[in-house]
């Protein structure tokens, strides 16, 4: 599926299409280049699942965690920092990957073999009219 994003003002829209297309799932591995959007698209996503203090993104932690009262643990990953996957165990990410919490991890290419079956492989992309192009696929 395909979701564009042309102005700012489209993302909430653009944020409940991708949530209601991706009902049930909890991983999600978002790529493209930076300064595409994941991030900001990842901040509509957590104001839809109802977190109100948001600390934008965890460039220097690797990993935010929020709390939803309607959907429970949320984790945002930016694993651009990350130097290895036994950085990754080191905060613990394979706890935090399988343990039902819904995930968003930019640049996931960092941890592929950590990442469950089931994670929905996202890509943000800018066309020549700086429109966002977000694409994803279910297995």
């Amino acid at each position: 599926m395909e979701i564009k994003i042309s102005r700012i003002e489209d993302l909430p829209f653009a944020v409940k299409l991708f949530l209601d297309e991706n009902e049930g799932v909890k991983v999600f591995a978002l790529k493209g280049q930076m300064g595409v959007g994941k991030t900001t698209f990842i901040i509509s996503i957590l104001k839809a699942l109802g977190v109100e203090e948001i600390e934008g993104s965890p460039t220097y932690s690797l990993v935010n965690s929020y709390e939803s009262i309607a959907f429970g643990k949320i984790n945002h990953f930016d694993l651009y920092r990350l130097e290895s996957e036994d950085e990754a165990y080191d905060i613990g990410i394979e706890e935090m990957l399988y343990n039902d919490a819904y995930c968003f991890i930019e640049w996931p290419e960092k941890i592929v073999s950590l990442l469950p079956d089931t994670t929905v492989w996202v890509n943000f992309e800018m066309n020549d009219n700086l429109e966002r192009i977000v694409t994803f696929e279910k297995k």
